[in-house]
């Protein structure tokens, strides 16, 4: 535990978490991770047996793979997976990675299935192109993110499963990310870059307890999923690195994301639903998310964005007791002309913000579109965005609210809102267009588009059940049998 609070540590202190309208210490965020970090290993669990846990165990050293950082194991973990895969019905199976460093090419998971990294274990993602084949775009997206056509395949992927655990005792997956990067400024990149966990059509999947690090682009990206829990997990990537968001729930239901710790070049979490003509073609909103007490880290993006990428719908996202630090904005929406869509129902309670640029922030002008063109006929919908119980200081400016000419942002309630401003704060703590909505107990005081006397906003009563009553509890500590 001392080594992986050490390691956390120093990569905190290697980002530059700066911003131009203010900053927090070194020391500061390195206790702030690390408390997150023992909070994680504490929460996690992993002790004696009990349910969720399987019947078939293997190391990866079983198929001849080496941890020593060199030595490619692509085709041993493929040939892993693919062994425990025809056990997996029979009770389960689990791929246990021991203390070492395992650099492989990509690989897929299977169903009734536990990724297992022991502590000090490190999966390394390899750093040459060669070993990443190219995939079809997804259909809700059209063509690639970064590039029109298809896409470099996902670090570690699996599509149409159910029952998949990725879990340990926080061993760490590095996607080793700065030759993507450093190819992705330099415009080298003819495909888009893959991201490090994608999961589609996937049902009841449980990531705990593991440390995602330097993805390529998107770290964990669960799309069209249901039942889908991610919990005690860090993520960490330079906050200059591109497109480096933490976690990316995309045409997906009933999502718990909790006690997470994320450090972003770009948004710590997105929740997404497709892109312009192919979302709206696609249909399939995300809905039914919780998203709680997450710390986030992002000085250049937003604690939580909704959208851009919003054409199937978004709606029924739940935010509490959750906390920023030197990020540019909280929640934050993000659609335009072209994307269709909705994104409503939206509920965030309690909000602990220290050094932001924005408080709240809308955005209705957002451009990049699938074909370097949109649908003028295709308007968002955004309505019912609920903000209470926020605490802020140290802030650039209060709200940047922009909603759509003729398509006004409706519906929004600000309520027990305080935001104590930074010493350069500027004059104008509010700029509201096209949006509409009442507030209650704010300061400082709203514009006048939000200016109407409304009361605390909205919360659900009833409670969304997601994911097990508990994460199982599984040790594999003990060197396993051969699985036969």
């Amino acid at each position: 535990m001392a080594t992986y609070l050490a390691r956390a540590g120093k990569r905190i202190l290697r980002s530059p978490i700066r911003h131009g309208h203010g900053k927090i210490s070194a020391s500061s965020a390195v206790t702030v991770a690390l408390c997150a970090a023992a909070a994680a290993l504490c929460a996690g669990g992993v002790g004696a047996a009990g349910s969720g846990c399987r019947k078939h165990v293997a190391t990866i050293t079983k198929y001849g793979a080496v941890g020593d950082g060199k030595t490619l194991n692509t085709a041993a973990f493929a040939k892993a997976v693919a062994d425990l895969s025809k056990r997996a019905r029979d009770g389960g199976a689990a791929l246990v990675v021991p203390r070492g460093r395992w650099l492989t090419g990509p690989f897929n998971l299977t169903s009734h299935f536990t990724l297992y990294l022991d502590e000090g274990a490190e999966i390394l993602a390899s750093q040459n192109m060669k070993d990443w084949p190219l995939i079809e775009p997804l259909p809700s997206y059209g063509r690639g993110r970064d590039e029109p056509g298809p896409r470099y395949s996902n670090f570690i992927a699996g599509s149409n499963l159910t029952d998949v655990i990725i879990t340990g005792k926080n061993g760490t997956i590095n996607g080793q990310g700065q030759v993507w990067w450093d190819k992705y400024h330099a415009k080298e990149l003819k495909y888009t870059r893959g991201y490090l966990l994608e999961l589609l059509y996937s049902d009841s999947i449980i990531i705990s307890n593991v440390t995602f690090v330097d993805s390529p682009s998107w770290n964990l990206h669960p799309t069209y999923c249901t039942n889908v829990t991610i919990s005690g997990v860090t993520i960490l990537a330079p906050v200059h690195s591109p497109n480096t968001d933490g976690i990316d729930p995309d045409s997906s239901s009933h999502v718990k994301i909790e006690d997470c710790y994320i450090v972003s070049g770009d948004d710590c979490i997105a929740v997404k639903s497709g892109w312009d003509q192919y979302g709206i073609k696609f249909n399939k909103p995300s809905e039914h998310i919780v998203i709680q007490r997450l710390t986030c880290v992002s000085p250049t993006s937003a604690m939580i964005a909704l959208g851009s990428e919003m054409s199937g719908g978004i709606r029924d996202v739940r935010a509490v007791d959750n906390t920023a630090i030197d990020t540019e904005s909280a929640v934050r929406v993000k659609s335009g002309v072209g994307r269709g869509g909705f994104v409503k129902d939206i509920f965030v309670r309690g909000l602990s913000l220290h050094t932001m640029k924005w408080v709240f922030w809308m955005t209705g002008n957002y451009g990049q579109h699938a074909d370097n063109s949109s649908d003028p006929r295709a308007l968002p919908e955004v309505t019912g965005i609920n903000y209470r119980d926020v605490f802020a200081e140290n802030v650039t400016m209060a709200g940047r609210m922009e909603g759509i000419p003729n398509d006004p942002y409706t519906g929004i309630c600000m309520s027990n809102v305080t935001a104590k401003l930074a010493p350069d704060a500027k004059e104008l703590q509010w700029n509201c267009t096209d949006v509409k909505g009442t507030a209650s107990d704010v300061s400082p005081p709203p514009c006048a588009e939000l200016g109407a006397k409304g009361k605390p906003c909205a919360f659900p009563e009833e409670e969304l059940v997601i994911g097990p009553p508990e994460l199982p509890k599984c040790s594999y500590d003990r060197p396993p049998k051969e699985v036969m």
